[in-house]
């Protein structure tokens, strides 16, 4: 009987035995498959790379490139999307298990009977379908994040805007009081601005639609950008930020996006400050010599520390901390995603009560 949706199911059937191929073949389009072969596991991966198929049926044992070459290169492939794997193997072949760890997802042997082999491809096709169905649901779920968030940033900036002439004084003058409530409005309505604003970044990130654009971008000039925009956050919580650059500043310059970058440490010194109450915040520069090819920053602070269970899993999207001001945990996921991007490192080291370091190492122009 010929299931619903098996008109559309495209299967690929790779064996360099036509007898094989032809009988795999007649079993499949009876059933109303649509069916395509390949004699050889090379050809195999340029119709899978040209034309995605819903189904593999593979031959372990070929001459060339054997089943598990090709199972290992579709897996490897982080272009296609997930096409099940069913191996085809003799009863006297070598153990199937190999094939199975490198990504395969079923086996059957020859001689194949007629309802084990339909059995099988009706199984990994309700997983193929069930995969598809999930990777659609997140994809639409993404889509209205995104949708959401452009939607939220507008009225958020324009409120952003007519709180700063309030506050500059444009729209007449505000009585003490009026300067207070101003001033708390227009912090909450930042705070909310910067979350909206990292969260479309995750998800450009997620969904492939981030664009570098690389440059070389002097680390030195930008960190005392950072500083100095942050130094009133600093200010109100009397904490000193020390900028510790060395004397080989010449050597710090880096190729990265600068945007990015900004936001990367703008995140970094911004959480030390957040989170320390007494002491400083060190953003310190360690220019690479002439002979190496990296730079290597640290964002120490003196607060509260990060207890040592937390530091496995601080990277980690919608990982909040323990500390009571802890965020959304979206933002040092973001961190890691940024320097990800642009091949370099990011680690933690802390230490309840003695406080904690973050550093981030990038690789020079």
């Amino acid at each position: 009987m010929t299931s619903p949706s098996s008109q559309s199911d495209k299967i690929l059937v790779v064996d360099d035995s036509p007898d094989n191929v032809f009988l795999i073949r007649t079993i499949l389009e009876e059933e109303g498959y649509t069916v395509s072969t390949a004699e050889n596991g090379a050809i195999a991966l340029e119709k899978i790379a040209h034309s995605p198929c819903d189904l593999v049926l593979l031959d372990l044992m070929m001459p060339g490139m054997d089943g598990y070459e090709v199972t290992q290169c579709m897996r490897q492939n982080t272009e296609l999307p997930f096409i099940p794997i069913l191996l085809i193997t003799a009863y006297d072949s070598p153990n199937v298990a190999q094939g199975l760890d490198l990504g395969a997802d079923d086996f059957i042997r020859k001689p194949v009977t007629v309802d084990e082999l339909l059995a099988r491809v009706r199984s990994l096709l309700r997983l193929k379908h069930s995969i598809d169905e999930r990777d659609e649901i997140a994809r639409q779920r993404q889509d209205f994040v995104s949708r959401l968030t452009h939607d939220l940033r507008t009225p958020l900036v324009a409120a952003d805007r007519i709180l700063t002439l309030f506050q500059e004084g444009a729209l007449g003058t505000l009585s003490p009081q009026m300067e207070e409530v101003i001033t708390i409005m227009a912090r909450s309505n930042s705070n909310l601005l910067q979350m909206v604003n990292t969260l479309l970044e995750v998800y450009r990130f997620e969904a492939g639609r981030k664009t570098l654009a690389f440059q070389p971008v002097n680390l030195r000039q930008l960190l005392e950008e950072v500083a100095k925009e942050l130094s009133p956050l600093a200010e109100e919580k009397r904490l000193l930020v020390k900028l510790d650059f060395g004397e080989e500043s010449t050597l710090s310059t880096v190729m990265g996006d600068r945007l990015d970058l900004h936001r990367l440490f703008t995140n970094l010194v911004g959480n030390a400050i957040k989170f320390t109450d007494l002491g400083s915040v060190t953003i310190r520069l360690t220019p690479s010599t002439a002979s190496e090819d990296s730079v290597t920053i640290e964002v120490a602070d003196t607060g509260p520390g990060i207890p040592l269970e937390e530091q496995d899993t601080l990277f980690e999207r919608f990982r909040q901390g323990s500390h009571k001001r802890s965020g959304s945990g979206l933002g040092l996921y973001l961190s890691h995603r940024i320097v990800a991007a642009h091949q370099g490192s990011i680690q933690v080291n802390s230490e309840v009560d003695k406080g904690s370091i973050f550093t981030v190492r990038l690789f020079r122009s």
